[in-house]
């Protein structure tokens, strides 16, 4: 009976309209994670994703600053900060951990000395670091959806050049394929899909969206397609099961997500040692 009672009451909570756009938003957001950390984790830009979600909090704090709205200033910001990166990275002589290191942290440490001078920075500091996916709007689907349709349309027509790019940049060049235009519009997309998330998952968590489904899809594909279908499908599937999981524990939605996202990793993890087990245990 407890149990029936607890599933009516999930199923009543599902019916109302903000966690159906939290719902939504975290299937758009998980899906668009998981076909872009598919690349992203192969091409060694896990650190670069997550000094990108850290330093999103200076563009939020200088919104609050102008008294604008935060969403407005970071997808801008999140662009703008991503390209200069970029460019930092190709014309230092740093390495890229230290450089991104120096970058987030200083990024941070700014952001926390502008947030001290604005009044909303108290009540507000949690939902920032940490995410609340039932304040999802709907102007926030609608961005999401154009964002993922932007995704899929350019993976989908470029597929084969950001494979070759992926897996053999040499080869790319050899073959005329423009490295600068490709490796441009994949981070621009790439710094949209985080600052998008970072309403939903937070500062602190975003780059578990973009980087852990790839890593579950990676340990049970074959093919490279197949890896990329499989890691969107998991970045939404996560989203699925940790806001259902959310509701029914009352637990935070953003960390309930990202720990769904490590429970199907450490599942993925095991795998081929039970499959393994199996084919010994039958040879026996």
């Amino acid at each position: 009976m407890f149990l029936q009672a607890e599933l009516t009451h999930v199923i009543e909570l599902f019916q109302l309209p903000f966690m159906q756009r939290a719902l939504l938003g975290g299937v758009l957001t998980g899906t668009m994670g998981g076909i872009l950390g598919s690349f992203t984790i192969l091409r060694q830009l896990s650190f670069f994703c997550d000094a990108l979600g850290h330093s999103a909090l200076l563009g939020i704090s200088i919104g609050f600053l102008l008294g604008l709205n935060p969403s407005l200033v970071l997808l801008p910001f999140a662009v703008i900060f991503a390209l200069m990166v970029s460019y930092l990275l190709e014309h230092t002589r740093l390495w890229t951990d230290a450089l991104l290191n120096i970058i987030y942290s200083s990024s941070l440490a700014i952001a926390i000395i502008i947030l001290s001078f604005v009044g909303q920075y108290k009540g507000g500091l949690d939902n920032l670091l940490f995410g609340d996916i039932l304040a999802v709007q709907e102007i926030d689907l609608v961005l999401s959806s154009l964002l993922l349709i932007i995704c899929i349309l350019f993976i989908g027509l470029t597929l084969r050049t950001q494979m070759l790019l992926t897996l053999n940049e040499s080869l790319a060049i050899a073959r005329g394929v423009s490295i600068s235009t490709h490796r441009t519009i994949f981070i621009v997309l790439l710094s949209l899909v985080v600052g998008i998330s970072i309403k939903a998952i937070g500062v602190l968590l975003v780059s578990a969206f973009v980087v852990i489904p790839a890593c579950s899809a990676r340990m049970l594909s074959h093919t490279f397609i197949h890896y990329v279908w499989l890691s969107a499908a998991l970045g939404a599937l996560s989203a699925v099961i940790g806001m259902v999981i959310s509701a029914w524990f009352n637990l935070p939605s953003g960390p309930s997500i990202v720990a769904t996202q490590l429970i199907i990793f450490l599942t993925a993890m095991a795998l081929p040692s039970l499959h393994s087990l199996t084919i010994q245990h039958k040879s026996l």
